[in-house]
């Protein structure tokens, strides 16, 4: 638990000092007190809003036991014997199989999943990737994710409006330099989600697996959502690529600059050390 707090402690330092790194190259002086207090405002607003900002990124809408009786039971399920509180359950209306959980520790969680998961996945397998998702909340990596995908697209914002900050005189910045600051800052920001380690997803198959019982049925689950996820893009993950991480499959097409950066680890390698610990 200590970890994930120090790793989330990094990563805001991470953030604000690049906020202010962009802010001063683009607009001198004024510009990094402009960025850094627009920085520490930013993770204020991840600390406690991040959460509601993703799942209203994908439209996602809450379920309970009468509007989605099985999908509901297995999270109530699950959480039962994780020891964990009740998330909020929340459901995506996209054809491409997926999910995620999201929330700034266990008692503030939710977990939400794609129409395409339900249809594509028997019950068995679908134990298995909310399995996993609980995992994330159980391991409280979950502030983690939510924080990187709100300052990602924020970085990315202020690197395009860099010249507002509006240096004065001497303060001005020589347009080479700010034109090479406003193109490396948005793949600053993917490196950042990098360094939430890959490890983590490792991590959460591993609790998951652990948590359902049936390390061979989220194998199983993910063979399947690969081979989908490939051929159904999902708009919403397209439009916002800074929120790919937080998705137990990586949701976007293998293209541009996000195709360069994955935030998922192998998922043949995934489903090997499922069926290993199988075994």
């Amino acid at each position: 638990m200590m970890s994930n707090w120090f790793r989330t402690t990094l990563l805001m330092a991470a953030v604000v000092a690049l906020f202010g790194t962009v802010g001063a190259t683009l607009g001198g002086a004024e510009g990094m007190l402009v960025a850094l207090l627009l920085g520490g405002a930013m993770n204020f607003f991840a600390y406690w809003f991040s959460d509601k900002m993703v799942l209203g990124m994908y439209g996602a809408r809450e379920v309970d036991a009468a509007s989605a009786p099985e999908y509901y039971g297995v999270v109530r399920e699950l959480a039962g014997r994780a020891g964990l509180p009740m998330p909020k359950v929340y459901l995506i209306d996209e054809a491409q199989p997926n999910a995620f959980a999201t929330g700034r520790n266990p008692q503030h969680a939710a977990v939400a999943a794609t129409t395409g998961i339900l249809q594509l996945l028997n019950a068995r397998e679908l134990r298995g990737v909310m399995a996993h998702e609980l995992a994330h909340v159980k391991h409280r990596d979950i502030l983690t994710s939510t924080i990187a995908a709100t300052m990602a697209g924020a970085i990315s914002s202020i690197a395009h409006f860099g010249f507002l900050f509006g240096g004065r005189g001497g303060d001005r910045p020589n347009p080479v330099v700010a034109m090479i600051v406003m193109i490396l800052a948005p793949i600053a920001a993917m490196l950042i989600q990098l360094a939430i380690s890959r490890a983590r997803e490792f991590g959460a198959d591993s609790g998951g697996a652990e948590i359902s019982g049936d390390p061979q049925a989220l194998a199983a689950a993910l063979q399947k959502m690969e081979r989908y996820a490939k051929g159904v893009p999902m708009a919403a993950a397209e439009q916002h690529p800074e929120t790919a991480h937080v998705m137990i499959i990586n949701p976007l097409t293998a293209g541009g600059i996000a195709g360069l950066f994955s935030t998922h680890p192998a998922t043949a390698e995934r489903i090997a050390r499922l069926l290993a610990m199988a075994r």
